[in-house]
């Protein structure tokens, strides 16, 4: 098994065990260990029993819990908690703003065991006059279960993706397949999985679908020309549209285009009209047959991307190979999987210049902020590989950062000589985010204004299909980064993408950089900028309007200036 299968068996033990009200100091082993083992880089599935027992927070009887994982699949003591746990409440678990505390309070005492009941008694008011909770989390639940239902059925771009490769791999040994749809498009949120495949025997791919077991057929919803069904253990619904050979390319573009794309007018005719009148080799050939430009996938959105001076025509859109460094990581100083230096190398290796380092700061206890001492130790650290890196003569840097939690009152949490004394801040809020907008607006500029932040992290505090995040006026929000020369973060993990990209154009036009940050944890999560890349190019992000993609010198020169140096 997996570190991150394992690791979500502990914390479901770890959440019934709260539920079904068993002991604090049971629950607190369990938690601890899952905290602890989320950011270990050790194989569990292959340590001894004994290497298991002595990980960070875990102990000889967390380290058996997991030798029975490991081995069979699952526990005796999950098994157990879930045989007398009503599945509708793991459902529950899923719901922002409520732990297994209150959940364990709704079902004994209103007999609530599944969402739908939930939103009824939301409805009802019925949540609100139970102890310990009242109107504001009621409304709370309502809104976040509200957020759930409606996204029930959709993915993040990367689950999406991985299941799309999966399928177009099986049918790539026998046809000639696509990838299209929300997933080509590069969609930040995807609703439909859809494939196109060139076959002469629309009945020959029907057979072969329906032979895979990890899919599922909706009959009534197929037609002979149309697979529909679904993943066997996903939501998710699947599409695979067959055409013939010739017309491939047609299909391929009618199904990776917004439908306000396809229907552009160009001399009294459209995309989709020419797409469906006679065969072309390639995509490209249907916009040339036009004169039009070629638009990759993601820039097929229906905005501005016809028009003659759209960012998104311009040659110079940003690339992964652009990048010349990566901005707002984490290390083991904090809550980061791998050490300073393991993160400054695997950056290196990818060709990049520098390493942004930002680690948390004090405010976030939960992810080990470091502490105003701590901050002097890593400074040094920093000081020693840089010079090591130019005695073994690579060109790379590591540059002094923190992401600084913004407080309730929009100050930063370390006193100014503290917040002096790093090359740059990304300025971030990790906490109650269920303000108005007004007040978070307040929050949010005063940020801005300080004069110490250099970028802006994830301004909304999204999680995609998790949190909607908290309201923000992204206009008025840009306008003060334009005013304070602050960087807009869009923060590249598939589960953020936050800033949104369709906020990029007014970003540009007022003159804010973006910078496209991992916010890596680990090593590989450096590979999340690929995803920040694909929605930077949606919203029509350029090379010279792109943070990271300055070189090492020039953005040397950048923080100086910034820190009036």
């Amino acid at each position: 098994m997996t570190n991150e299968a394992i690791v979500e068996l502990l914390e479901l033990t770890a959440k019934l065990l709260e539920l079904h009200g068993e002991n604090d100091f049971k629950i607190r082993g369990y938690s601890t260990a899952v905290f602890n083992l989320d950011k270990s880089t050790a194989d569990l599935s292959s340590l001894t029993l004994a290497e298991l027992s002595l990980q960070p927070g875990v102990g000889k009887s967390i380290a058996s819990k997991i030798d029975e994982i490991r081995t069979t699949g699952t526990s005796k003591e999950l098994t157990e908690l879930l045989s007398k746990t009503p599945e509708g409440i793991l459902e529950m678990f899923r719901i922002k703003g409520i732990g297994p505390k209150k959940i364990r309070v709704i079902w004994q005492e209103l007999g609530i065991t599944d969402t739908r009941e939930l939103m009824l008694a939301c409805e009802n008011g019925e949540i609100a006059k139970l102890k310990g909770f009242g109107e504001k989390t009621q409304e709370t639940i309502r809104t976040n279960l509200l957020f759930l239902q409606t996204n029930s059925s959709k993915l993040r771009m990367d689950k999406a993706q991985a299941l799309a490769e999966v399928l177009y791999d099986t049918l790539e040994k026998q046809f000639q397949v696509e990838i299209t749809g929300d997933v080509r498009r590069k969609m930040e949120v995807v609703d439909e999985i859809q494939l196109v495949v060139g076959a002469e025997d629309p009945l020959a791919v029907q057979r072969y679908l329906n032979a895979q077991d990890f899919l599922q057929q909706d009959e009534k919803a197929s037609t002979p020309f149309t697979w529909r069904g679904r993943f066997t253990d996903k939501h998710i619904p699947v599409e695979v549209t067959v055409t013939q050979p010739a017309l491939f390319a047609n299909q391929v573009l009618i199904r990776s285009a917004s439908e306000a794309h396809l229907n552009h007018v160009v001399e009294n005719t459209t995309l989709l009209r020419v797409a469906s009148k006679e065969p072309f080799d390639s995509e490209e050939a249907i916009y040339a047959k036009l004169g039009l430009p070629y638009l990759s996938p993601e820039l097929r959105e229906g905005g501005d991307e016809f028009e003659p001076e759209s960012p998104r025509r311009r040659p110079d859109l940003i690339t992964w190979e652009a990048l010349r460094g990566t901005v707002h990581n984490h290390s083991t100083w904090s809550d980061g999987q791998h050490t300073l230096e393991q993160m400054a190398r695997a950056a290196a290796a990818l060709g990049l210049e520098y390493l942004g380092i930002a680690d948390h700061s004090k405010t976030a206890f939960y992810a080990r902020g470091l502490s105003e001492e701590q901050i002097l130790d890593q400074h040094k650290e920093i000081d020693q590989l840089n010079q090591k890196f130019v005695a073994e003569g690579l060109n790379f840097r590591i540059f002094r950062g923190i992401e600084s939690d913004i407080l309730s009152d929009g100050s930063l949490d370390y006193p100014d000589d503290v917040l002096a004394s790093f090359e740059f801040i990304v300025a971030s809020v990790h906490s109650n985010l269920t303000m108005t907008e007004e007040k978070a607006m307040q929050r949010l500029i005063r940020a801005v204004e300080n004069p110490y932040t250099t970028i802006l992290g994830h301004p909304t505090g999204r999680l995609l299909l998790s949190r909607p995040g908290y309201p923000v006026n992204h206009t008025y929000l840009i306008d003060a980064c334009a005013a304070n020369g602050v960087v807009l973060e869009l923060n590249a993990s598939p589960y953020r993408l936050d800033v949104d990209w369709r906020w990029i154009p007014y970003a540009l036009e007022k003159g804010v950089l973006i910078s496209i940050n991992p916010d890596a944890h680990e090593m590989d999560g450096y590979l999340d900028m690929h995803y920040g890349v694909a929605v930077a190019r949606k919203g029509g992000l350029t090379v010279p309007m792109t943070f990271n993609a300055l070189g090492a010198a020039d953005m040397d020169a950048y923080l100086r200036r910034r820190r009036g140096l």
